[in-house]
C-alpha cells in the first residue's frame, strides 16, 4: 500500500526532528515534543484508521530508537519520554500508554525489565539501556506523582458499561487493581488508561505474547472472550 500526504507529512515532521540531533539533545526532545503532537493531530484528521495510527506511533519512536541513548544523561532523555507519552504522563498517540500516577513500584519493576530486556519492546529497550537502578527509581517516582489521566469523556454506552463493570467484578479486577482500578504497588493503575491500549495488552495477555513478572494475568484472561475484552477496555478507559 502506498504512503499517502498525511504519512509523508508525519515522516517528513520526525525527519526534521532527527536532523535537530546536531544541535544537542535538549533541541532534540523539544523538536520531538513538536512532531508527536503533529503526527497525533494529522491522525485525528483521518479519523484515527489503524494505518495512520500506527504510522504516527511509528515514525516518532522509530526516531527515539535510532539515537544513541547512552551517550545521554537520565535528565536528557526524560523530556523524550513525555514526547511519546504525553506531557504530564497522559498519552495522545495511539496504543501508547499514559504513565500517570502509575504506582512507583510497578512502574520500577516494568522498566527494570525493559533494561534487561525481560520485556522486548525496541523503543523502551534502547531508552532504559544503561541506566542504573537508582536512575530508574528517580523516573519511577516521578511518574507516581504526576496527575493520573483523564478518562474518555464521550457519552459512555451504559449498556457496555454494566457489562465491563461485570466482568471486572467477575475476574477480580477490583481486587488487585483496588475498588477504583488506580493500582497498587506492583499493580498498575487501569482508570483512563488508554482504550486502544488497555486492549492490546489483553489480547496479549491471552496470546501469551506480553511478559509479566508473573503469570496471573494470563491465567486471569484464559477463559475470557475478545468481546469481553473489548467491553472491559471500554469501561476502565471511562472510570475517574
Amino acid at each position: 500500500m502506498g504512503l499517502s500526504a498525511t504519512s509523508f507529512g508525519c515522516i517528513e515532521t520526525c525527519n526534521h526532528a532527527s536532523r535537530h540531533f546536531v544541535h544537542g539533545w535538549k533541541q532534540l526532545a523539544g523538536v520531538l515534543a513538536e512532531a508527536a503532537a503533529r503526527c497525533a493531530a494529522m491522525v485525528s484528521d483521518r479519523r484515527r484508521s489503524d494505518y495512520f495510527e500506527r504510522c504516527a506511533v511509528g515514525v516518532i519512536l522509530a526516531v527515539l530508537a535510532g539515537l544513541p541513548v547512552c551517550a545521554q544523561s537520565l535528565q536528557e532523555r526524560t523530556p523524550a519520554c513525555f514526547a511519546c507519552h504525553g506531557e504530564k504522563g497522559q498519552s495522545q498517540l495511539p496504543e501508547v500508554p499514559s504513565l500517570g500516577a502509575q504506582p512507583a513500584l510497578y512502574t520500577l519493576i516494568e522498566l527494570v525489565m525493559f533494561r534487561d530486556k525481560l520485556r522486548v519492546t525496541e523503543p523502551m529497550n534502547e531508552t532504559t539501556k544503561g541506566l542504573s537502578d537508582d536512575d530508574l527509581r528517580a523516573v519511577s517516582d516521578m511518574i507516581s506523582k504526576l496527575p493520573p489521566p483523564e478518562p474518555i469523556s464521550d457519552t459512555p454506552d451504559s449498556a457496555r458499561m454494566d457489562r465491563g463493570r461485570a466482568l471486572a467484578q467477575q475476574n477480580r479486577c477490583n481486587f488487585c487493581h483496588q475498588s477504583n482500578f488506580q493500582g497498587l504497588d506492583n499493580v498498575p493503575r487501569l482508570a483512563g488508561q488508554r482504550e486502544d491500549y488497555l486492549l492490546n495488552s489483553l489480547r496479549a495477555y491471552k496470546g501469551n505474547t506480553r511478559r509479566g513478572y508473573d503469570a496471573q494475568m494470563s491465567e486471569v484472561v484464559y477463559a475470557m472472550k475478545d468481546e469481553d475484552f473489548l467491553d472491559l477496555a471500554y469501561f476502565l478507559a471511562r472510570v475517574k
